[in-house]
Order: C-alpha cells, then sequence, then structure tokens
C-alpha cells in the first residue's frame, strides 16, 4: 500500500523527467501515467486542473528545489560556492541523463505557452525567484542594487544557456567555460 501523497509526489517527479527530456509538448498524462506507474484515475483525483496543473505544479516544485539552493547560498553568503554548486549541479543532472535532460523550466518556458495554461505565469514565478535571491547575495557582497539587478540577470541566463550548449555539445564544456567568466566577473 502507498502512503498518502506518494502517487502525486511520483507523478509529479516524472512529469519533471518527462519536461526535461521531451519538453512541454511531449509530457502528455499518458506519458506520465506509463513513466509513473499511477492509475489513470489519480489524475483528476490529484491534479483537478489536468494536466496544465499537473505540469505547472511539477515546474514549480523543480523551479523550489532549484530555488532552495539558491536560498541557501544566500543565506550563507557564499557566492563563488553558490555559482560553483550550481553549476555542479546542472553538470551532474547532464552527465547522469547522458546530456538529454535540460532545465524543466526552460522546456515549459521554449514550448509551453501555447500548450499550457498557466505556463507563463508559472516560470516567470520561478525565475524571479532565482533571480532574487541572486540580488540578495549580490548586494551582500556590496554589489549596489541596480548591477546586483544585472548580475543577477547574467548569471542565471548564462548558467541557464549553459546548459542548453551543453546538451547540444554533449558536454559540460560550456558550464565550465560559463562558471570561470562569471567568478572572473564577481572577482
Amino acid at each position: 500500500m502507498s502512503k498518502p501523497g506518494e502517487t502525486r509526489q511520483r507523478m509529479l517527479m516524472s512529469t519533471v523527467t518527462l519536461l526535461r527530456e521531451r519538453g512541454a509538448r511531449g509530457t502528455s498524462i499518458d506519458a506520465v501515467l506509463a513513466h509513473s506507474g499511477a492509475p489513470r484515475g489519480s489524475v483528476y483525483h490529484h491534479f483537478p486542473g489536468g494536466r496544465a496543473e499537473l505540469v505547472t505544479t511539477a515546474v514549480r516544485q523543480a523551479g523550489d528545489f532549484i530555488g532552495s539552493v539558491f536560498d541557501a547560498v544566500a543565506d550563507s553568503g557564499d557566492i563563488r560556492g553558490g555559482l560553483e554548486l550550481f553549476a555542479q549541479f546542472w553538470k551532474q543532472a547532464l552527465v547522469d541523463s547522458d546530456f538529454t535532460a535540460g532545465c524543466p523550466v526552460v522546456a515549459l518556458t521554449v514550448d509551453g505557452h501555447d500548450d499550457v495554461p498557466g505556463a507563463g505565469v508559472t516560470v516567470a514565478e520561478v525565475f524571479a525567484r532565482w533571480h532574487d535571491a541572486s540580488v540578495r547575495l549580490l548586494e551582500q557582497h556590496g554589489y549596489e542594487p541596480a548591477r546586483a539587478q544585472r548580475l543577477a540577470t547574467l548569471s542565471v541566463a548564462a548558467i541557464e544557456g549553459a546548459v542548453i550548449l551543453c546538451q547540444a555539445r554533449r558536454s559540460a564544456d560550456p558550464l565550465d567555460e560559463v562558471l570561470v567568466e562569471l567568478l572572473a566577473i564577481l572577482d
């Protein structure tokens, strides 16, 4: 017998995996059910809003996980360590998936706007959380607010872009290159 919430969580994790590997358009309810092993009736039991609710909830959860990493780094005040940790997280995720799985937030951003109601709001909120945590960290290090805003945008965009380049090249080199340059800018 499964624990309360176990089926729901399994479905969310499967949705994140499928978004990372197939994008929003390739993440159907049937694919989530097959991947998670959940019974068909569980979709509308756990996600009454159907596929849109399932996908946006999964992306929020994935965004919250990464956001908690940003928050921990901001709380620690270790900007170098934070960037290195973030890059290492993505390198490991890419290598573990043989460079087939990218960021689920990017996946929903790129091909979910027309296909998933609420996608735009969801991804904007997730990226804003990451950005805001980066701004806090930069301001803690003495950067004036306007510069902290710009550097936070640069950091999030550079890392997310590097993840996409890593997938395209099937190599972690873009993340290493971006990390070196971001650290140089911040030094």
